[in-house]
């Protein structure tokens, strides 16, 4: 499988990182893009510029689509559903796990995927890509998909992977906003932010430690408080929202935390871990 022929559709930045990562390991590769001068730099690298979308599927039996969203698929490819037959199509494109279902209905052999690094890193081990849908298709192109990054597969639902994503982008998000607002607070003490980013490194991998017994809680349905009880995070909270207040920065990250740990003491769960706040997630309170 290490010549396997590949077609890449969506020559954005990140597309075009896909494109060069399999002509560096060796795959003959057909790209297609709606502004074709974004072909030049691929062309001179050896890649085959296909004039139509078309032409792009007939080229190979792999076809990699990453472009700006499922409607963009859905324009772009869904004209052309016909000839993905007897073709595996890979959808790199972010959505939601709906439109990662619907999707999979235009091709039997259809693997749903998410990126989880920027374009440079794509080609590197550092790189890694979350994939779910058709097992055999995945499979049978394992080795070529690693070509860009660590490839991890999640099973048939095809819309497990577009939840991996976004349920990752939220771990993302919610560390650096904190962090951002723990710059904001510490910087009118004129502390650097890059003076607090190691100490709020050290404490991220600290972290790390309560969301693996969390977890496990979460599992069981049962959340004992052997770190702390709910009750106790939340009086600390209150002096982040008044420390934050006095400082003259945004209360509103921190408000949004204290009034979540509320809610959930309401619901009853004094007593009772961090971990609790998952049934508020649950909308069951």
């Amino acid at each position: 499988m290490n010549n396997t022929p590949v077609t890449v559709i969506g020559l954005g930045l990140m597309g075009k990182a896909l494109a060069t990562a399999f002509l560096e390991a060796g795959h003959p590769t057909t790209v297609w893009n709606r502004t074709s001068a974004k072909a030049e730099e691929l062309a001179a690298r050896g890649a085959a510029v296909a004039p139509t979308v078309g032409d792009a599927i007939r080229a190979s039996s792999l076809i990699v689509v990453c472009l700006t969203d499922s409607a963009a698929v859905r324009d772009t490819v869904g004209p052309h559903r016909a000839e993905l037959a007897g073709r595996t199509l890979v959808n790199l494109t972010s959505g939601t796990s709906d439109e990662a279902r619907e999707t999979a209905t235009w091709a039997s052999d259809y693997v749903d995927g998410a990126i989880m690094a920027i374009p440079d890193a794509i080609g590197r081990p550092e790189a890694f890509l979350l994939f779910s849908g058709s097992s055999s298709a995945f499979h049978t192109y394992e080795d070529t998909l690693k070509r860009l990054g660590n490839a991890v597969f999640f099973g048939e639902d095809p819309g497990l992977a577009s939840l991996y994503d976004v349920a990752l982008l939220g771990v993302m998000w919610g560390t650096l906003n904190a962090f951002l607002h723990g710059a904001a607070l510490l910087g009118t003490a004129k502390v650097d932010a890059s003076a607090f980013a190691p100490f709020a490194n050290q404490w991220v991998s600290s972290v790390t430690g309560f969301v693996s017994a969390y977890a496990g809680q979460i599992d069981r349905g049962a959340y004992p408080a052997d770190d702390a009880a709910l009750e106790t995070h939340l009086a600390t909270m209150k002096y982040l929202v008044r420390e934050s207040a006095a400082a003259g920065i945004d209360t509103d990250w921190p408000t949004r935390i204290q009034a979540l740990a509320e809610r959930a003491l309401d619901a009853g769960h004094t007593g009772a871990s961090y971990a609790s706040l998952i049934e508020v997630f649950r909308r069951r309170v």
